[in-house]
């Protein structure tokens, strides 16, 4: 008999969250803290969504997305989670560019990088001042029509390598492009700027089961297998999901699912206003990537000064086409050193990730995509070895993901790796007035993006609806009417 992940489940509670990305976690955190009934669903057989982690012989753990985020993961993990998390966040020290314009290594904030750009690139101290203020200053109330290109023409005119440098790491980061709006860009960038790239030590693993831990503590009822099919509306609102076949009550729903698959799959777009429907269909879904995981052998090192974060290029020039081609020029290599992971077995593995587009990917043979994942991989150890020499004698596993591996693992749509673009937010905030009791919370906009934008968006969502139920305004799910 196939197990019943629902089992002791009640019929009913104050909040449904669909997903277990960070988004999903904090909201549901929140307001099992906050003494509201909350039920957490995941499709996946582990918490997490992109923030999560696989293991694989010989005692190699290859985290999906940990490298590196801002020091403002101290700040909400302290806030929203417990201070045992954000004890546990460290700077990263070694940040490396190597490209055919510039190679240097830097530890990635204001100081540091005023200090390159003026001696190194030889801009003037206060125009570099003037950039890094105004980037510190923009916020999503600003004018949206200046593009990050036209960014940088301002402060930089005609340095391509300034552009580079500075627009590298988010791109990897975050997914932005350089005909995104300036503010996707300088908030993203003031943020990272504050006191460089941090991590987590103690890898992914120790982080999702540390916070499971914490959401059991606030009573939050956390289920894995757990696929939602439909989120019940009616003429009041959100009544109901269905999940495994079982149809739960609730007052309030949480979607940390895609935006685009919130509104067309899982409530249906007959549910919305035709306006708002035609300008949820204009939300673009942000690119996609892959990625190469490479675990050594046992007894294997590498030096650190090798670098923990490697932006590395080929491409003679920076361009958002260029990350995005199947001919890969750009690589971001991810070290793991043992003080990644200082309570597990000391090993070492490197992740290469790249920016990629799902079509390029989406409708190969099964002959054509494993002999393109196999290129990948082949292409992958050719770069890599210039930095770790002899790499393909040093390494006993190495596996590839593509945009058909994300989508698969997570549902997201076109293996979306950073929710949809800067437009998304606006529809997402929008959907209580749309649906009362139905939210959202997830990568919407380049803003929201990374692990510390999804956090703080599943904190502001939390917000809303802790003071929704609090004021009394939906009705309880057991006295709503077809």
């Amino acid at each position: 008999m196939a197990r019943d992940f629902l089992a002791g489940c009640n019929d009913e509670y104050d909040v449904v969250v669909i997903g277990s990305g960070l988004a999903g976690l904090t909201a549901a955190n929140l307001l099992g803290r906050a003494g509201h009934r909350v039920l957490l669903l995941e499709q996946h057989y582990k918490l997490g969504g992109l923030a999560t982690w696989f293991r694989r012989p010989k005692s190699h753990i290859f985290d999906i997305s940990l490298h590196g985020f801002p020091y403002g993961m101290v700040k909400s993990c302290r806030r929203y989670w417990n201070q045992d998390i954000a004890d546990r966040i460290v700077q990263l020290k070694h940040i490396r560019f190597d490209n055919p314009m510039f190679s240097l290594t830097t530890t990635f904030n204001r100081d540091d990088f005023t200090r390159l750009l003026s001696t190194r690139f030889g801009i003037d101290p206060a125009r570099v001042q003037e950039f890094f203020d105004t980037a510190r200053g923009m916020n999503f109330y600003d004018d949206q029509e200046m593009t990050t290109r036209e960014l940088f023409d301002r402060f930089f005119p005609g340095r391509e390598d300034v552009v580079r440098l500075l627009m590298e790491p988010i791109t990897y980061a975050n997914g932005s492009t350089l005909e995104d709006p300036a503010i996707t860009y300088g908030i993203v960038f003031s943020n990272f700027m504050a006191k460089g790239v941090f991590i987590y030590e103690g890898g992914t693993d120790d982080l999702i089961n540390r916070m499971h831990r914490e959401l059991r503590r606030n009573g939050v009822d956390c289920r894995i297998r757990c696929d939602v099919s439909r989120v019940e509306v009616g003429p009041r609102g959100v009544r109901a999901v269905v999940v495994n076949g079982r149809r739960i009550r609730c007052r309030a729903v949480v979607s940390n699912s895609n935006l685009r698959s919130t509104i067309f799959q899982l409530v249906g777009e007959e549910k919305f206003d035709k306006n708002f429907v035609e300008q949820a269909r204009e939300v673009r879904l942000n690119n996609s990537s892959t990625q190469v995981y490479m675990g050594l052998k046992e007894g294997v090192e590498v030096d650190e000064s090798t670098g923990d974060l490697l932006f590395s290029s080929t491409a003679p020039v920076f361009r958002t086409d260029l990350l995005l081609s199947r001919d890969i020029t750009s690589r971001t290599f991810s070290f793991y050193y043992p003080r990644t992971r200082p309570d597990q077995k000391p090993r070492y593995a490197i992740v290469s990730s790249t920016n990629a587009r799902y079509e390029d990917w989406a409708n190969l043979s099964d002959e054509e995509y494993e002999a393109s994942k196999r290129e990948l991989i082949e292409t992958t150890l050719d770069a890599l070895d210039k930095y770790v020499p002899n790499i393909r004698q040093k390494v006993d596993h190495v596996e590839a993901a593509t945009p058909r591996t994300f989508q698969h693992y997570t549902k997201h749509q076109l293996g979306a790796s950073f929710g949809t673009k800067f437009e998304g937010l606006a529809v997402s905030r929008a959907l209580p007035d749309q649906v009362p009791g139905l939210y959202h919370a997830g990568s919407v906009g380049i803003i929201m993006s990374g692990w510390l934008g999804a956090i703080n968006y599943g904190v502001i969502v939390a917000n809303d609806v802790d003071q929704r139920l609090m004021r009394g305004q939906a009705i309880p799910a057991g006295n709503q009417t077809a």
